[in-house]
């Protein structure tokens, strides 16, 4: 009898990186911090009434009871205020950047460390009040045996100060559009770097078409691929003997009944209880469909979330080319990180999984697109989109030199036939690179 035979079905696929990755999604979540601080309230009051039991009975009773209930109202009273302040302040935030730039930006904010933490101390303090003085009613603790009592409600209130000290410093510069655009372009060069550190997520690029004879396995429900958890279909394969291909990449839309991930059998399996429905079933828990698009894994939404910024800053109402600019800029970065997955080489640790490796001129497209579209009657838009254009094409990787020369000639092109002034257009002109104006003078003459 194998190991796997021995562990329930559901559980064989709960190997130490998927349980991580589950810790990583869960640990996002404001109710998990908020779970979190109010089972370690419940600790320190725990541990208060251990340690009080080694104390001597002199020092124990050296300081009266009421000091620590004293202290324990405040928190109690304060708490509750400012817990409810610092929600409204939340939504409040939340609303703004969902109604003046995008709601995408929303999802991304709502996982703000700093706030989720600070909120998750205020309601854990709120708790460990409340719970203490209860406990002083029930005569748990004593005025004779308050010491303890006090001097970790004291603890308590250093740390209540110090999230408040964090909380309004980071209130400052909370849902501005500086910091919004900031925190997009952390989140999605941190996607794209842990995407390159293990390309293709460990497993084998799929640069070519399927074999023959792959049976499919299609969507249960209609949904974007939100997540994936690649160890635990990697396990999956090798209980079935299959190799697994994913048709499409995390943040494709896929509708129900459509194909989503192709198996091929490639030897015998580890274990006779798995057939053709169980394989389904496990492929489908382990590659998460939801009604929207997610940060995590998928940095192609990040881009797309930082162009729809760029494109609303230049929408009639907004007209703030400025910040159009900025994104343009942001974008750039983020594709300066951008290596090959299938050449980037290396040990595949996955191997019986095939993913698709990100395409550069979708990563073009998701940041920069539309919002040169939406700006191609602006020509301090369309400079700086030239330029860095021009910067992405000195870029080492030869597809995304090749897909930003592409997009060079494409945005140049819907520009020119978009600005009638012709100093702009000359402005413009001299701001591409050579031999993207060659390009563009061969396909539709010299616009000057």
């Amino acid at each position: 009898m194998t190991l796997a035979d021995m562990i329930p079905r559901r559980l064989a696929n709960l190997v130490p990186y998927t349980l991580l990755r589950k810790a990583r999604e869960y640990s996002r979540r404001l109710w998990v911090r908020v779970l979190i601080m109010g089972i370690l309230s419940f600790v320190a009051l725990g541990l208060t009434h251990l340690i009080e039991l080694f104390v001597p009975k002199d020092l124990g009773s050296s300081l009266s009871g009421q000091a620590a209930d004293r202290l324990l109202g405040i928190i109690a009273n304060a708490m509750l205020a400012v817990t409810t302040f610092s929600l409204s302040v939340m939504v409040t935030v939340y609303r703004s950047i969902s109604d003046q730039w995008t709601p995408r930006v929303h999802r991304l904010i709502v996982q703000d460390r700093t706030t989720q933490t600070t909120l998750a101390v205020f309601i854990g303090a709120y708790v460990y009040a409340l719970v203490a003085i209860i406990l002083r009613e029930l005569g748990i603790y004593t005025d004779d045996r308050a010491l303890v009592l006090f001097w970790m409600t004291v603890l308590v209130l250093t740390g209540i100060v110090y999230s408040l000290i964090r909380w309004v410093l980071h209130l400052q510069g909370f849902g501005s559009l500086i910091n919004s655009t900031r925190q997009i372009e952390q989140a999605t060069r941190e996607q794209l770097r842990d995407r390159l550190e293990t390309p293709c997520m460990g497993a084998h690029p799929l640069t070519s078409s399927v074999p023959e004879g792959a049976k499919t396995i299609r969507a249960a429900e209609s949904g974007y691929i939100q997540h994936i958890y690649p160890e635990a279909l990697q396990r999956t394969a090798e209980l079935h003997g299959v190799d697994l291909y994913l048709a499409r990449n995390i943040g494709s839309f896929v509708f129900l009944n459509e194909p989503m991930v192709m198996a091929v059998t490639t030897g015998a399996p580890e274990s006779d209880d798995y057939d053709w429905d169980s394989l389904q079933d496990a492929v489908r828990r382990q590659v998460v469909l939801g009604d929207v698009r997610s940060y995590d894994q998928d940095p192609r939404f990040g881009l797309v979330a930082m162009g729809e910024i760029g494109s609303k800053a230049l929408s009639p109402g907004v007209n703030d080319p400025g910040t159009a600019i900025d994104v343009i800029t942001r974008v750039g970065r983020i594709l300066s990180d951008y290596k090959d997955e299938a050449a980037i080489g290396g040990k595949v640790r996955l191997t019986r999984l095939h993913v698709p490796p990100l395409n550069p001129h979708d990563l073009i497209e998701d940041g920069l697109v539309a919002l040169s579209r939406d700006g191609a009657g602006v020509v301090e838009v369309q400079q700086r989109l030239q330029h860095t254009f021009g910067g992405l094409m000195r870029h080492p990787d030869p597809g995304l030199s090749a897909a930003a020369r592409d997009a060079a000639v494409t945005e140049l092109r819907r520009a020119l036939a978009a600005l009638d002034f012709a100093p702009d257009r000359q402005r413009l002109w001299e701001a591409a690179r050579p031999d993207v104006r060659d390009t563009v003078a061969e396909m539709d003459g010299a616009p000057v």
